[in-house]
């Protein structure tokens, strides 16, 4: 156990199963976790995932990973899913799964308890992501105070989900000589999940606040740093540490409150107020899909939220 401390974090503790097991299990275990998922975010909700099973089977008697059976697994995601989302308990089974293919070809242990365990069925037709609607979206951007340095990077950040339709992550993790000129005009280079890299031109309005963010900043010369920075404690001046995600939640909740704005929107529903005014003033859905990087029109149609106001004027239409 003390060999495997280096490898070791708070995300990804031993449960007391893993704990009890000899040091190739263990050291298999951990290297599920940081050899094969790249994205920290699926990392971290795949060891929660996997730490509540392992918890739940040991609270029940289970004392090693051979034990368990897919009858475990099944009675796990019966009981979850009477306190948590369908798609949580889909991603949940996924985490065991993966976890015990990869246990399995490692020899750790002889079958995969969760390969004949079915997950409750789901289908979704609509995102739940809350949006914003073209004059709500301009009035937030607007009333951002962009006489400072914070106010510019705000509102370039903002600016750049919905007209890019970056998501938050890929946003965040831009460098300064990500934007770029090429044909005379402005473009962004996204590094979206999976190692994709997507390249977008820049609406005119983005532009404009990229322009006077990075100039007005004087990160023009620094190609090699992060585009969205912290602010140096104490300072009011950027650092050369990038913003967290969190901090850019945070953010935009207090410019959403500041402008007024009722809806509970996150950094998500940039992407979607985005996609669906494009296809409002008449763009395809395979172009948007494009433009967003996704890989079917299907995950695109999420973020559409046209039938929202057909619905809004229908129900207008019972007159009592």
């Amino acid at each position: 156990m003390t060999a495997l401390a280096p490898l070791a974090s708070p995300t990804l503790a031993l449960p007391a199963i893993v704990a009890a097991a000899d040091p190739h299990a263990q050291r298999h275990f951990l290297e599920f976790f940081a050899a094969t998922i790249r994205n920290p975010h699926t990392r971290r909700a795949y060891a929660r995932g996997v730490g509540d099973f392992l918890d739940w089977c040991a609270a029940r008697g289970v004392t090693a990973l051979a034990q368990i059976q897919p009858l475990h697994v099944a009675a796990w995601i019966e009981e979850l899913g009477r306190t948590v989302s369908v798609p949580t308990v889909k991603q949940r089974l996924a985490a065991v799964r993966h976890l015990f293919d990869w246990l399995v070809r490692c020899q750790v242990v002889p079958q995969n308890p969760a390969v004949s365990v079915r997950g409750p069925a789901y289908s979704q037709r609509r995102g739940k992501t809350p949006v914003l609607d073209p004059h709500e979206a301009r009035a937030l951007l607007d009333h951002i105070d962009t006489s400072t340095c914070i106010g510019l990077r705000d509102r370039a950040l903002i600016a750049l989900m919905v007209y890019s339709f970056a998501r938050v992550g890929a946003a965040l993790a831009m460098r300064v000589e990500d934007v770029f000129v090429q044909n005379r005009r402005l473009w962004v280079r996204l590094h979206e999940k999976g190692g994709k890299r997507h390249e977008m031109p820049c609406h005119h309005n983005l532009d404009e606040y990229l322009h006077a963010y990075i100039d007005g900043c004087g990160l023009a010369e620094d190609r090699k740093g992060p585009l969205f920075r912290t602010v140096a404690r104490g300072t009011g001046r950027l650092s050369r540490t990038p913003l967290p995600q969190a901090n850019a939640y945070q953010m935009v909740r207090r410019r959403a409150d500041a402008a007024g704005i009722g809806t509970r929107i996150g950094n998500h529903s940039f992407r979607a107020t985005g996609i669906t005014a494009y296809l409002k003033n008449g763009g395809t859905l395979e172009r948007a899909a494009t433009m967003a990087n996704h890989a079917s029109t299907r995950t695109t149609q999420l973020y559409d939220r046209r039938s929202d106001q057909v619905t809004l004027d229908e129900v207008e239409r019972v007159m009592i």
